[in-house]
């Protein structure tokens, strides 16, 4: 292969490690960049279900390097704001309260969230002390109904409940005329409220996890209303649907419940938004599998996380999850080992795509680069050979034809060709020779020429 001059190859290496550098950066910055090593959680009241679900998270993300950051809320719908705000990167919602669930037509371009998975059942539970609601809510009407905090998912779907039955307290109003109060308290202390008559009935959307559900299941003078209309209430809303909670689940010992109890339920969604790092997407998925794979009183074991039922459109990581499980090398490395792994073949990989057909074809065109080198200097030795049968050159066409023997001597000399190009090179030096025999002879022609006279 020719060489270059020395400054000549100096430029190209630099312009060849330049490029380089480039491209690392560009693969660095947009198609893999590093997963931040901090993410903000929404999760709800400190004493609830999704806090708790929360510290799991925490748990499990810390492991793998990640700190996750927990911000408690007044629910589902605070969640939900953040998210849309931004100021959150992961959240768990209420069922009930996503865009595909108030309507059903939207698209990937109507939000910018996206559901990573359900992660467990909400049901709706209806604790009284005395009044049997088990006809319809209208057993409630004129009495003090815990409805969850003000601006919460629980506040929301209890007063969609209870107006179904013709129960409405006019906003900014305590009460009604015929006595019925919505208390804007929900969890530990609406259960509190319960247990000293400062309430008459609790609605808690919750999952059967949560301190305050466990607390009142566990307290015998509390009734849990089962709901005959629940089949029909979930063909009204879509996003309920009906579960059973079995005799006996809560204490075989006392038979609690002494019946099966019919529940709606919604479902919790881990909602992300869709511009979070595809690697702790995985990490996410992953940890909700260990944290809600368990059974529950009203689920069997790995019913959840699953892809139905979400409230936004499904994210892709979180597709390719539930088809394919998680990626191939966070089976077999720790999460940062893969992720640096992964980032090393989307560098490897684009090279090699290069190199391969880059290494077939450069051979034949270095070869045509040499072959048509040759040949330009035949073809001028050609042209000179045939100068010099044509006529007779003066003294100075002469000195300038050996200058051009000269200059292509040397540079066939000063050129590296490979061995199978020795036969053209050597045939090529012996033409050089052969025309400047037949200069010499014009010049020793043209001084007898000149002694004779």
């Amino acid at each position: 292969m020719p060489t270059l001059p020395t400054g000549r190859r100096l430029v190209f290496w630099l312009a060849l490690v330049a490029a380089l550098v480039v491209a690392i950066w560009l693969v660095v910055r947009y198609l893999s960049p590093l997963p931040p090593r901090m993410l903000v959680m929404s999760t709800g009241a400190t004493d609830g279900a999704y806090h708790r679900f929360g510290l799991r998270y925490q748990e499990l993300l810390k492991a793998e390097g990640i700190r996750l950051e927990l911000r408690p809320s007044s629910g589902g719908v605070e969640n939900l704001q953040r998210l849309n705000d931004g100021t959150v990167e992961v959240a768990l919602v209420q069922g009930g309260t996503g865009v595909l669930a108030l309507d059903p037509d939207a698209t990937v371009d109507s939000t910018p969230l996206r559901s990573l998975a359900t992660v467990a059942f909400e049901p709706v539970w209806i604790f009284t002390r005395t009044l049997d609601v088990s006809k319809g809510l209208e057993a409630l009407a004129g009495k003090r109904i815990a409805v969850g905090v003000a601006g919460s998912g629980n506040y929301q779907v209890a007063h969609q409940l209870l107006a179904v039955y013709g129960i409405t307290v006019p906003d900014g109003q305590q009460g009604t005329a015929d006595g019925t109060t919505f208390v804007s308290s929900g969890g530990l202390a609406a259960a509190d409220q319960l247990a000293k008559g400062e309430v008459d009935a609790v609605i808690i959307i919750a999952a059967p996890q949560a301190p305050a559900v466990q607390r009142l299941l566990a307290d015998p003078a509390v009734r849990l209303a089962s709901l005959d209309h629940v089949e029909g209430l979930a063909r009204r809303y879509p996003y309920f649907r009906p579960v059973s909670l079995k005799r006996g689940s809560v204490n075989p010992k006392l038979d609690l419940p002494a019946q099966d109890i019919s529940l709606l339920a919604t479902t919790a969604n881990l909602v992300v938004r869709d511009e979070l790092h595809p690697a702790l997407a995985y990490l996410l998925l992953e940890a909700a599998r260990q944290v809600h794979r368990q059974p529950s009183l009203i689920n069997r074991p790995d019913d959840f996380p699953s892809p139905q039922g979400t409230d936004f459109p499904l994210s892709d990581q979180a597709d390719r999850y539930f088809k394919h499980g998680r990626p191939f090398l966070q089976n077999y490395l720790p999460f940062w080992a893969a992720n640096y792994v992964q980032r090393l073949l989307l560098l490897v990989v684009p090279l090699v795509a290069i190199l391969v057909p880059l290494g077939r074809v450069l051979p034949g065109v270095i070869g045509w680069r040499r072959r048509s080198r040759l040949y330009r200097r035949y073809g001028e030795l050609k042209f000179l050979e045939q100068d010099l049968a044509s006529r007779k050159l003066d003294a100075a066409e002469r000195s300038q034809a050996l200058s051009r023997l000269d200059h292509i001597e040397e540079e066939i000399i000063g050129t590296k060709f490979p061995l199978d190009f020795s036969d053209r090179v050597y045939t090529l030096r012996q033409h050089v020779d052969y025309v400047r025999a037949q200069l010499n002879r014009q010049m020793e022609a043209a001084d007898d020429r000149r002694d004779a006279r």
